[in-house]
């Protein structure tokens, strides 16, 4: 619902953070990882996912997308809500979190608070082939200047295509025009040699 809310930082807690926002100040719960990352900003950018149940809205803010695609991945395992989420995100660095699901490492996961045994074992079972197919560089943020090349590929990776597939995809795409060809040609050019 909410992408990201981009305003003054009015108020900031290890828990969570106010941002006003057109006039609205937005409660956002955050993560340690991300408290540590605004340090003393007056004004600040988040990328936000909206819990509903049915007696509440919550909405999570990340730093970063590659948080935020990490929390997804965490809460899509049953047993896993968005607090756990969160709790793990705040405990390890999303960076350890993603390294020890993709080794198989059950000792590490194990370490976060609320996470046992079973709940590390499925964390991999589930989790460990995703990230591993996203490579390490779903972590990194994307970058404010793409080439329209940068954002046909992105675009590919979303719709579900694997990266490297989609990266040989989009440059068969580009070399078959001498012209620059908009980010909707490359995806379409490449649609079809995939």
């Amino acid at each position: 619902m909410y992408a990201y809310i981009d305003g003054k930082l009015t108020f900031k807690c290890p828990a969570y953070v106010v941002i006003e926002a057109g006039g609205i100040g937005y409660h956002i719960h955050i993560s340690l990882n991300t408290y540590s990352a605004l340090k003393d900003q007056e004004r600040c950018k988040l990328y936000t996912w909206l819990a509903v149940k049915e007696d509440a809205h919550t909405l999570y803010g990340f730093a970063d997308e590659g948080e935020r695609r990490l929390f997804l991945h965490l809460i899509s395992v049953n047993g896993i809500g968005p607090n756990t989420g969160r709790m793990m995100l705040s405990s390890i660095s999303p960076v350890e979190i993603q390294e020890a699901i993709i080794k198989g490492d059950v000792d590490q996961i194990k370490r976060i608070k609320g996470i046992g045994p079973k709940s590390a074992q499925r964390l991999i079972i589930e989790l460990q082939d995703k990230l591993r197919k996203d490579g390490p560089e779903t972590l990194i943020s994307t970058p404010k200047n793409n080439s329209s090349k940068d954002e046909a590929l992105s675009a590919l990776v979303m719709l579900g295509f694997v990266k490297n597939v989609a990266e040989k995809a989009v440059e068969a795409a580009i070399r078959t025009s001498s012209d620059p060809l908009t980010v909707e040609q490359i995806i379409k050019i490449a649609l079809k040699s995939l």
